[in-house]
């Protein structure tokens, strides 16, 4: 009898393993082992399949159940996402500002964007979340709006040259269109939509229809087992393989799932795929509370930058699997703001998952976030609270945004002499600081988003950075 570790691997032996014992014969491996180590190398292969999708998981969960919650399924439906109800069904959503959200297919033909001037931040994504152009300030028209075409995967550039529209194409054939009016003046709000046209090519740009004040809850956090294998087969019925993912597409098809064919797995596919999916969650959660690819932002803290990784996901060498898993595992949507901010324009977000004495947060205990004066933001920051096993707003059951978010335009924030504030967190609110507190509850795991809008030189430079949570 040997192990992994000692195996000789040749000749009659007998290895022990943690799947099971495998009985080499003159070499060979018998054939009541071949089966033990099928199901070994698909359920591997499974877990690393769950890493890899969950980007496009992600934006198919959410297109599927904004569909059905909000009645979003016409071309030029926008989902306005303003109320906590609302904004709580979404991965990480930024409570701060309205979204205002669209899903479209290019599958027939492509789309005219002719977006409104005014202080927005938004951008076309690919069904990969990989941006394929920033919209307002970020983007080419630097908020003073203009015309976008949007072409899919097959269409000809060429035919659209000297349009006069910012000619873009995406690489997949779904896309996402959002934005958000980075001010809380109404009148901004309503010319941001009144001036949102959307339409195919070769049609006059038609109004958009915007849907709002459903305010209801739901949930567009990918689902777990078979159901977001499910969504994955969905998605790639529908999209285009790229040659990035043709390594994967192979590792999946002994699975059941293949581009074009049916998702109908037997019993042993569906056993396999539903501990793939368990484990790969596993593996991602670790990664995202221990991401070794990369070190704090500040040092001797525990804040990382979230988005930490090239908006292609990839560079000259590799597919930065970790970096995206760990992002769209906890979050959706990139770009280049997110992800490039320069002084004075775009967003930074920070998170952490640990205290000052490097403990993981826990929901039981009190924390207090002592943040400095003088935050680099042009425009403003806010903290809001995640829970770990959704990685949606934190259901405290607080009926307003502030319950779950509390960012420096808050009137009723209650600052330091020094202009520095303290921010709690837990299940109990110190005596006087109500105001400056969110709740969590029972044993529902949590994390924190801090986000700069509009980061200014000092966060470059690292002149100013955030401590970690205290225990108190």
């Amino acid at each position: 009898m040997s192990t992994l570790g000692d195996a000789r691997l040749t000749g009659d032996e007998r290895i022990e393993t943690s799947f099971g014992t495998i009985e080499l014969e003159h070499t060979f491996p018998t054939d009541a082992s071949a089966q033990l180590l099928f199901d070994q190398l698909d359920a591997q292969r499974a877990a690393q399949g769950y890493l890899w999708a969950l980007p496009l998981v992600g934006f198919l969960t959410w297109r599927e159940r904004a569909g059905k919650t909000f009645g979003a399924t016409q071309f030029g439906d926008f989902v306005v996402y303003d109320s906590l109800r609302e904004k709580r069904g979404i991965v990480t959503a930024n409570l701060t500002t309205p979204y205002i959200i669209n899903f479209t297919s290019l599958a027939e033909g492509p789309v005219l964007i002719d977006y409104p001037a005014g202080p927005t931040a938004g951008g076309v994504l690919d069904f990969w979340q990989r941006p394929v152009v920033d919209l307002g300030q970020t983007g080419p028209d630097k908020g003073n709006g203009g015309g976008y075409l949007i072409l899919g995967p097959a269409d000809d550039a060429t035919e659209f040259e000297g349009s006069g529209r910012y000619v873009v194409q995406s690489q997949t054939v779904n896309i996402f269109i959002a934005f958000r009016v980075l001010t809380r003046d109404a009148d901004l709000m309503a010319a941001a939509k009144n001036g949102l046209k959307l339409s195919r090519a070769g049609r006059d740009p038609a109004p958009a229809r915007f849907i709002e004040g459903v305010d209801t809850e739901w949930s567009a956090t990918p689902g777990r087992g078979l159901s977001f294998w499910q969504d994955l087969a969905m998605a790639l019925h529908e999209e285009p393989v790229r040659e990035v993912d043709k390594a994967l597409m192979a590792m999946l098809e002994p699975l059941g799932i293949s581009t074009g064919e049916p998702f109908t797995p037997d019993e042993r596919q569906r056993r396999i795929l539903t501990e793939g999916a368990a484990l790969g969650e596993l593996l991602v959660r670790n990664i995202q509370v221990n991401p070794r690819y990369t070190a704090p932002y500040w040092p001797a803290t525990s804040w990382y930058k979230s988005f930490d990784f090239d908006i292609e996901q990839e560079n000259d060498t590799i597919l930065q699997l970790d970096q995206r898993a760990t992002w769209f595992y906890e979050a959706v949507t990139s770009t280049k703001g997110m992800v490039h901010p320069t002084p004075g324009a775009g967003q930074v977000y920070m998170t952490t998952k640990r205290d000052d004495r490097a403990r993981l947060v826990r929901a039981d205990h009190t924390y207090r976030l002592h943040v400095p004066a003088g935050v680099p933001v042009a425009q403003f920051w806010s903290l809001t609270l995640y829970s770990e096993d959704t990685r949606r707003p934190y259901d405290n059951g607080g009926t307003d945004i502030r319950s779950v978010s509390l960012d420096s335009r808050d009137p009723d924030l209650q600052f330091n002499d020094d202009g520095s504030i303290d921010l709690y967190i837990g299940p109990t609110a110190p005596e006087g600081a109500q105001n400056n507190w969110m709740k969590t509850i029972a044993q529902d795991g949590w994390f924190v988003y801090f986000r700069l809008y509009a980061p200014t030189q000092s966060f470059f430079d690292k002149t100013w950075s955030l401590p970690d949570f205290q225990a108190i």
